[in-house]
């Protein structure tokens, strides 16, 4: 069964979709055995050999097929062309002698004209999300260069970092056509956890998010800087959090956008985020009913309803599509899910949801491919495999299926419409060959400078409760938290408040007061 990844969660940072009736625009230390040691003495004791590489820099050739594929990028305006590097880094930090993996990363050099003020290094979330192939498309960014060479990585584990790989595409197609109990998602997974030691079982158990904060600080001393200026949204908060508790001296200028909750456990974490697109759900249908002639529905009473019906209907039948593939109940939820990320995509959903009433599946399925790493000719990237390798490697979480099913009324009752699905993602790790680290991240960095931390009112993904949660764990006159009463995850480029006060931060070193409220 396809389910919503145990996210923290999927960006998908203005995806074009092509709908059929039109374009429109989307926003997806503890030791263990085996594992990299915490401290931060360990990066300390690198090889020579690795600390003070040099990156063969030279321009970028298309991304690939497990980075996403499409075409190479473009110059910049100025006519910068983007280059792209490898890495080499240790596959495990505990013995930093012994073999190492590659990490594909990008850049574009900052402005002429500037104050260069070094490297800025982004994370796109997921964890999944390919760096290399999402910094190009990310036109807020571009501000961001009259000080900063912009970088950015695909995390180990993701892309052409040694991307996991579990099932092939026409395996995951087959899961995604069908509908199954919890039971049979239960089998599913420990199937597909099977197949992922089979094909990348090496780097299973060093794909963490402390093994990538560790990557993130040796790519710091690679490109030259004292300390890491760092964007990092969704997920990349949690990274960025991470990084900060194990290098509180090296943190420089720093924005966590669409804050995870570094205190919520697996159970915590889904539940919040049934609350939290349903609130979006809910919102949308609120916004929709305003706009008549484009709104299939009368009042949000009424659209709730419907959406349910039309759920319900699809489960028993799903839906045909001009590809003869079937739009499934659970592809249906995820279309819709993939809708939530951004304002400006509630038309498709508004199209997608008529159309699916009128009997075709086409749009909802479209939605849901993007969201799942699809393509057009049928190949999917590393994001769902690497998603649930990083998000095992992390919790040490694994609920039996009678836990799962016993809590399935509660997560019915914060969301009908994704409640299910997100109950269905606590069985993720099932079979899984890697003992997960924590229950939750460690985030704490006293000594750290200011980092400025955002939640968004109306985030579906990582709900604002999380941004300060957030900026309370990284201490007092550390986590510097902006609130914005808006809809969508993620504000940068998005909301001007916030977008104002993030380019004080990295351009100018100016911190916003805490607690400051953008609407």
């Amino acid at each position: 069964m396809t389910r919503l990844p145990t996210l923290r969660t999927t960006s998908l940072l203005s995806v074009s979709l092509l709908l059929t009736l039109g374009a429109t625009a989307c926003g997806p230390d503890k030791n263990d055995a085996g594992r990299p040691d915490s401290s931060p003495a360990a990066a300390a004791a690198l090889p020579t050999s690795l600390a003070s590489q040099k990156l063969n820099w030279q321009p970028c050739t298309a991304p690939s097929t497990a980075q996403g594929g499409g075409a190479a990028p473009g110059k910049l305006p100025d006519g910068t062309a983007w280059e792209c590097a490898t890495m080499k880094a240790p596959l495990d930090y505990a013995k930093p002698d012994g073999d190492t993996i590659d990490l594909a990363m990008i850049r574009a050099k900052a402005e002429g004209g500037g104050k260069r003020a070094g490297s800025l290094v982004f994370n796109f979330g997921g964890p999944g999300a390919s760096g290399v192939a999402t910094l190009p498309g990310y036109a807020p960014a571009r501000t961001l260069r009259s000080h900063y060479d912009l970088v950015s990585f695909d995390p180990r584990g993701v892309g052409n970092s040694a991307g996991v790989r579990c099932l092939s595409d026409k395996e995951i197609d087959a899961q995604r056509a069908e509908n199954h109990d919890l039971a049979g998602t239960a089998e599913e997974n420990k199937r597909t956890a099977a197949a992922c030691a089979k094909h990348s079982g090496k780097v299973l158990p060093y794909v963490g998010t402390e093994s990538a904060a560790r990557d993130m600080d040796l790519m710091r001393q690679v490109l030259g800087d004292a300390k890491l200026n760092y964007f990092g949204m969704s997920y990349g908060t949690e990274l960025g959090g991470v990084y900060a508790h194990l290098f509180p001296q090296r943190v420089g200028r720093t924005v966590l956008d669409a804050v995870v909750d570094p205190t919520q456990n697996a159970v915590q974490e889904s539940l919040g985020q049934a609350k939290g697109f349903q609130l979006a759900l809910d919102n949308y249908l609120a916004h929709c009913v305003k706009t008549p002639g484009t709104c299939p529905y009368r009042s949000p009473e009424d659209g709730r309803r419907r959406i349910v019906g039309l759920l319900e209907k699809t489960g028993k039948q799903p839906l045909p599509t001009k590809s003869g593939r079937k739009l499934t109940k659970e592809q249906a939820i995820i279309g819709i899910v993939a809708t939530l990320y951004s304002k400006e995509a509630w038309p498709a959903l508004s199209v997608s949801l008529s159309d699916a009433e009128q009997g075709s599946g086409d749009n909802l399925l479209m939605l849901a491919d993007n969201y799942m790493g699809r393509d057009d000719k049928g190949h999917y990237n590393t994001m769902q495999s690497a998603n649930a390798a990083v998000n095992c490697a992390d919790t040490k979480q694994r609920l039996p299926l009678k836990e799962v099913q016993a809590r399935l009324p509660e997560f019915r009752k914060a969301s009908p419409v994704f409640g299910e699905l997100t109950a269905t993602g606590l069985l993720g790790c099932q079979g899984w060959p890697v003992t997960g680290t924590s229950d939750t991240p460690e985030v704490s960095a006293p000594g750290a400078a200011p980092l400025l931390v955002i939640g968004n009112a109306g985030d579906p993904a990582t709900p604002v409760a999380g941004a300060r949660k957030m900026a309370e764990k990284l201490g007092k006159g550390v986590g510097v938290l902006l609130t914005v009463k808006g809809e969508g995850h993620g504000t940068y480029g998005v909301n001007p408040c916030a977008t104002k006060a993030v380019n004080g931060h990295l351009l100018e070193g100016k911190v916003p007061a805490d607690g400051t409220v953008c609407s």
